[in-house]
């Protein structure tokens, strides 16, 4: 194994997993840690007034960022609570209308897990796999959907490759179809201009710390006209956000994911330039001073923070063992501790050789170009010494 005194500090390139909080968000959110403590469902006093108000313009930024109308938000705990809303409250709210479900290999766990048990509980799901650039052929949609389609899910980015999807003609061809058309756009908001209407998006979960915002709080935008989508509640409890979601709302955290939307929705295009360069400058790097480097997914239609990048005669974990100063991933953080080749890069059609070598490099806010370049600089160094320790 390859020792090495760590000297320079961390350089966190795993911003897929998660961002760190933007202080101007933990600022907004400490009040509601302390004085103004409020239930926002306490409608008989000022303290539950000042928390209900809180609330509302939070809802109001995350509805804005997603080009949605503020009743259109649903708070959850996040992007995989605001998945199994959408998928299992609408299947069971519109068995009548059909059981079959469309999703996509590469999509996260948490849209191909409750997919998997509506199946076992009777709906019929057709998987579509992507082409070799990750993008999902609007062709293939159009042969897949069937009368008795009820849902179409397809993520708006792709949290292991970056890939953006053609949401637009996918929306369009759900609308012209009349199925329902829900979005992960967990790791796409904030990051690239997301506008519901326009996309022909029905149902969208989204999570507020892919975006600078804390964990533990998300949302679900469930269409309300044109048409309105009519979701079964999958908790039960008191009726808060309008029945679709009980429990005491988290208030800080919401206030800070509201923060979180309204410094996106500022500064999204500036910073997407930024890290688009920051990225490229990677990339520019370790082509150049690395061979039998392979870059998985479309570079056209990508995230400006992401490179997943294969390097061939490497295993990927040995090469994250090299980089203890590195903060990297090779994969999804909610599969990070399996062996398995990652199942989005083999839907592929990657050996499972490059698989294994391949890393996520998620770019945020507060990288610098000196950490990009050290970042680059020890990748290449480590590749040299893994591959020159390899077996011929």
């Amino acid at each position: 194994m390859l020792v090495r005194t760590v000297m320079h500090p961390p350089v966190y390139l795993d911003n897929h997993a998660t961002t760190p909080v933007d202080p101007r968000v933990l600022e907004a959110m400490l009040p509601y840690f302390g004085p103004r403590f409020g239930n926002a469902a306490s409608r008989s006093h000022r303290f539950g007034w000042e928390a209900e108000k809180a609330v509302d313009l939070a809802r109001q930024r995350v509805a804005e960022l997603a080009g949605a109308t503020a009743r259109e938000i649903v708070f959850t705990s996040g992007a995989t609570e605001s998945n199994n809303l959408a998928i299992k409250g609408v299947v069971e709210a519109g068995r009548s209308r059909g059981s079959h479900i469309v999703t996509m290999a590469t999509e996260h766990k948490a849209v191909l897990d409750p997919v998997k048990r509506l199946e076992r509980q009777g709906c019929r799901v057709t998987i579509l796999p992507p082409e070799r650039d990750g993008l999902l052929h609007p062709d293939r949609l159009r042969e897949a959907i069937q009368p008795d389609t009820l849902l179409v899910s397809v993520m708006y980015a792709n949290n292991e490759i970056g890939v953006i999807q053609p949401v637009r003609e996918i929306g369009a061809i759900c609308l012209e179809r009349g199925v329902w058309f829900h979005c992960d756009a967990a790791q796409a908001l904030g990051k690239v201009p997301v506008r519901v209407d326009h996309d022909h998006i029905d149902l969208m979960s989204v999570s507020a710390h892919k975006l600078y915002g804390p964990k533990g709080v998300g949302a679900l935008y469930v269409r309300r006209r044109n048409p309105r989508v009519t979701l079964a509640a999958q908790m039960d409890g008191g009726g808060h956000e309008s029945g679709l979601r009980s429990g005491t709302l988290n208030v800080p955290a919401i206030v800070g994911f509201g923060e979180a939307c309204a410094i996106c929705g500022q500064e999204m295009a500036e910073e997407a330039a930024r890290l688009g360069a920051l990225r490229d400058r990677l990339k520019a790097r370790l082509e150049t001073d690395l061979d039998r480097v392979w870059i998985n997914g479309s570079m056209e239609r990508r995230l400006p923070g992401n490179l997943n990048v294969s390097f061939e005669g490497v295993d990927g974990e040995a090469l994250l063992l090299s980089l203890p100063e590195v903060a990297l991933s090779t994969g999804s953080a909610c599969s990070s501790a399996t062996v398995e080749p990652s199942h989005v890069l083999r839907s592929l059609g990657l050996r499972d050789d490059l698989a294994h070598s391949s890393l996520r490099f998620g770019l945020g806010r507060f990288n610098t170009d000196e950490e990009i370049d050290y970042a680059a600089g020890r990748v290449v160094e480590s590749v040299r010494q893994l591959r020159a320790l390899a077996p011929a």
